[in-house]
This record gives C-alpha cells, sequence and structure tokens, in this order.
C-alpha cells in the first residue's frame, strides 16, 4: 500500500531504497568508520561479568530454558541427574557458539548501534581468550552431554553448534535463509530435552520443535524490523533489509504454523485434548498481532508482536507442560501394574503374566494362580 511504501521510506537508512531492496553502493558508503579491535588493557577487573557479555547470558538463559521444557513434557520419569546435567552441557554449548559467533562478527558487530558495544569491540577480552574460551565450553558442553545424559542429546548438541557457527553466522553476510537455519538452532534446544529424558525423537519432539521452530519467526522478524538500518550499514542479508515484504508475510504464516502445531498435539498424544483449546486464544492473539505487521508494517505493529512473543513462548511452553498427556495416564498405568505379577506355572520356570505392556501371555493373577500356589 502507499502507507507502507511512505512507511518504509522513512524507516530505511540511507542504504535501502523505497522498495524495500539494498543498493550495493549504498551498502558500503553508509557503513560507519571502524578501526581493528583495541588490545587487551590487563584490566582483569568484572571478569566474570565480560565472559558473561560474551557468552550472551540471557540468549543462553532463554535456550537452557526450552530445554528444560522439553525434557519436562517428554513422557518419560523424571530423573534429576540427568535433567540438571542436560541442562548445564546446553548452556554451555550455547555459550560457545556465542562466543564463537562474536569473534567472527567484530568488524559488522562495531558497525551496528545495537552491538557496538560487546566486549571483543571494545577490547575488553582478546579474540585470544574469546577462541580458547569457546573451545573450553564447547568441550565441556559436550563431554557433560556425552558422560551424563546419552548420545543422542550429545549429537544434537553438536550439530546445533554447527550449525550456529560455521552455517548461520558466515550464511547471515549473503543470503536471507540465514533467518531458516537460525530457526533450526532454535529448535533444537527442546529437542536435546526431550531426547535427554526419554532417549528417542518420537513425534512429540519434532512437535515441541516444530513449535519453536516457527516461533522464530514473528519473534526475530519484528524485531529486526526496528533494526534494519543497523543490519543495513553492517551488510548483513536479512529479509527486513532486503525484502520488507516477505519479512512479514514470513512472520505471519508461522504464527499460523504454531496454532496448527498446537492442534495435532493431541492427536499424536504429547499432550491432552485441554491444551488445543487453552492455546486457542493465545495463538490466536499471536496471529493477530502479527496480521497487523503484515497489514500496517509500522514500527509499532512490529514492537507489539516483538514484545507478545516474549510472553507467548513461555506460557506456550506452561500451557504444554500443563497439559502433557503422561500426567492423566500415569495413574491408570499404576492401577494395571498393581492387577498383573510374574507367575511361574508348574510345568515350567518361565515367567508368563507380567504388566500387559511387556508379555503377550498375559493372565491376571487372580485367573492364574492355582489353588495350590
Amino acid at each position: 500500500s502507499q502507507k507502507a511504501d511512505i512507511s518504509q521510506k522513512n524507516d530505511l537508512s540511507k542504504g535501502v531504497n523505497i522498495s524495500g531492496h539494498v543498493k550495493e553502493t549504498k551498502y558500503r558508503s553508509a557503513a560507519l568508520p571502524w578501526t581493528i579491535t583495541p588490545s587487551w588493557d590487563g584490566d582483569r577487573s568484572n571478569l566474570v561479568k565480560k565472559y558473561l557479555m560474551l557468552s550472551k547470558s540471557r540468549l543462553t538463559c532463554l535456550v537452557v530454558v526450552t530445554s528444560m521444557a522439553g525434557y519436562a513434557v517428554a513422557p518419560a520419569p523424571f530423573d534429576f541427574s540427568s535433567f540438571v546435567l542436560c541442562s548445564i552441557g546446553t548452556g554451555l554449548l550455547s555459550s560457545a557458539a556465542n562466543a564463537m559467533n562474536q569473534y567472527h562478527e567484530v568488524p559488522f558487530d562495531a558497525q551496528m548501534s545495537r552491538t557496538k558495544n560487546r566486549v571483543l569491540v571494545k577490547g575488553m577480552i582478546t579474540p585470544l581468550n574469546a577462541v580458547t574460551f569457546a573451545f573450553a565450553t564447547a568441550s565441556c558442553g559436550l563431554t557433560i552431554l556425552y558422560l551424563g545424559v546419552n548420545d543422542m542429546t550429545t549429537i544434537l548438541g553438536a550439530t546445533n553448534l554447527f550449525l550456529y557457527t560455521s552455517i548461520y553466522t558466515p550464511m547471515k553476510r549473503f543470503s536471507i535463509f540465514n533467518t531458516w537455519i537460525g530457526s533450526i538452532v532454535g529448535a533444537i534446544p527442546p529437542m536435546m530435552g526431550w531426547a535427554a529424558c526419554t532417549g528417542n525423537l518420537s513425534i512429540g519432539a519434532w512437535i515441541l520443535g516444530g513449535m519453536l521452530y516457527a516461533w522464530q519467526f514473528p519473534h526475530f522478524n519484528a524485531l529486526s524490523w526496528n533494526l534494519r538500518p543497523d543490519y543495513s550499514r553492517a551488510g548483513y542479508r536479512m529479509m527486513a533489509v532486503t525484502n520488507p515484504s516477505l519479512c512479514r508475510k514470513t512472520a505471519l504464516r508461522y504464527a499460523v504454523a504454531i496454532v496448527l502445531l498446537s492442534s495435532v498435539a493431541p492427536y499424536f498424544d504429547v499432550t491432552n485434548n485441554y491444551f488445543a483449546v487453552e492455546a486457542l486464544p493465545l495463538n490466536a492473539y499471536f496471529c493477530y498481532l502479527a496480521w497487523k505487521f503484515y497489514k500496517n508494517s509500522d514500527s509499532g505493529s512490529s514492537r507489539q508482536l516483538f514484545k507478545f512473543s516474549l510472553l507467548h513462548l513461555p506460557a506456550l511452553m506452561l500451557l504444554l507442560l500443563i497439559n502433557k498427556k503422561r500426567w492423566y495416564l500415569g495413574q491408570k498405568e499404576k492401577m494395571d501394574e498393581e492387577k498383573f505379577e510374574i507367575r511361574f506355572p508348574p510345568e515350567t520356570n518361565e515367567p508368563i503374566a507380567s504388566h500387559p505392556n511387556k508379555y503377550t501371555n498375559v493372565i491376571p493373577v487372580a485367573i492364574a494362580a492355582s489353588p495350590d500356589s
């Protein structure tokens, strides 16, 4: 619309034309001056704070929370030790990935208002120390997952580390498909939690991962909308910069996808039927804000969508946890187990009666027991 075009013209930096497509010459001329990262001044004060900044501690906490949610929702007995070790390992891998991401992006971070004060840009930590920190945390994280959790979780963690540092980070410079890769990275931590609890990736893990995958698009596209001048100066190929229309459409499409995934969760016995009903108002409002963002294409609607996305995700995870299917089957399964026990008939020494899910020849105790037993 004409209103949207005027908004785009007013919002974007000089490096982007009215249609939202980057002009390569402007891309370079709009860049801010950048000098080599200053050498470390030897200041050891607040080292913990500096390494937390290098780890992107708030983002890492969100990653850990989603892995915890995956573990808690999984249909298997809760084991405290594997839960804690999975959380620690996931957090360490996230810290390593974020440290390497900042190491690779120092020249570009220096050109963005949002990132120009990061520790590597300001020389608070040397590049060598950052790489050493990343290697140490990655090694510890993978070791903890391998020795303390299981192979499946370790493989997922290693895959995610590779995707973030070796594919997503460099792809930001030349393709908008970096957002799709980044969404895969965001979807894997809850699947790690599920795998840590169950040792496999059943349909529930994929539904949970799909929800996190879909959530990334309205969340990040809304965030990046108001950061277009920054991304343009730094030369990042984001949808919000190179194709604003696709940016808004994608946010809306994946908001609708969350509604569909929430609807099929009860069908596959991930949750009870109440979940689809309880999640509908939450998801519907999320879709409404995504639609406003698509329709208006202004800063106000993008901020609304972004802020609500921060509430939407924990609320959706909480509903998943409250309505997990196993909690409603647990009492019935316990009663079934009390009705059956192993018996050894006179003819053989082989057990023929046990829990109904474990043996085909199931004989209730009241029937299998003879008067002489």
